[in-house]
């Protein structure tokens, strides 16, 4: 199957350090003639990591999201690309596991809000299906209760209101896919990306269990204003289910 993108939804390193992003940097290439030409590479909470540092400074900070640009070939941690007259909108923290910011939650400025507010009004069309991508959910819940997973989450919601031709995808929780993660009964779309490296799940004493043998992904096909979303085992090929979204 033909694919005109490819999404990394964030944590694509588990440390933000050079030697990491060299190594992802050479697996990519090494499948460069299996995968699109256009990879989108955001921002997750892992790439402020260096767990031989701990917490970062400031200058720290700026450094690990050097990294990220320069690997991610982007300008800023937030950045949009327009695909087959699709829009493709990126969000993205600008502080993370430092002395001003938590470790895993996005830091969302005024400056990327605005920026957001324009891009969700560019070229807007009525039932056109606009694709947006923060690592962070804008609520987080891992069974003890909701707790936002931005500093602008609330706000960021009543916009996305305003679009009900918006999908958010959002990863972060290491949840296993299935049709749960899909949720359309806002005024947009809410999607959970699943994960490759490892799954979390509850077991019976209410622990989490950490799986590392479900790497999931979702395959997403566009057809005018439909978008039919499939969960996929990526391991074992096959299909974990199908929904499809119809903006009139």
């Amino acid at each position: 199957m033909k694919l005109d993108a490819l999404v990394l939804n964030g944590d694509t390193v588990d440390q933000g350090i050079d030697s990491q992003y060299k190594t992802m940097t050479g697996v990519l290439e090494k499948n460069r003639k299996l995968l699109p030409k256009i990879i989108i590479k955001n921002i997750g909470n892992h790439e402020f990591y260096d767990y031989d540092n701990g917490t970062n400074s400031k200058e720290e900070v700026n450094k690990k999201i050097q990294r990220y640009l320069d690997f991610a070939k982007e300008d800023n941690v937030y950045h949009d690309k327009w695909i087959n007259n699709y829009h493709f909108i990126s969000l993205g923290s600008e502080d993370g596991n430092s002395d001003t910011y938590d470790s895993m939650n996005a830091f969302i400025s005024n400056t990327q809000f605005n920026w957001l507010k324009e891009k969700l009004n560019e070229n807007y069309e009525k039932g056109r299906p606009i694709f947006l991508f923060i690592h962070q959910p804008l609520t987080l819940n891992w069974g003890w209760g909701d707790i936002s997973g931005t500093n602008k989450s609330d706000t960021i919601k009543n916009l996305l209101s305003q679009y009900p031709e918006v999908i958010l995808f959002t990863s972060h929780t290491h949840k296993q896919l299935s049709e749960k993660c899909f949720d359309n009964s806002k005024n947009y779309t809410l999607l959970q990306t699943g994960s490759i490296s490892y799954t979390l799940s509850k077991n019976d004493t209410g622990d989490f269990t950490r799986s590392f043998s479900n790497p999931y992904g979702l395959y997403v096909t566009v057809i005018k204003n439909d978008v039919i979303i499939n969960g996929r085992d990526i391991k074992n090929n096959q299909w974990l289910f199908s929904n499809t979204l119809s903006n009139k």
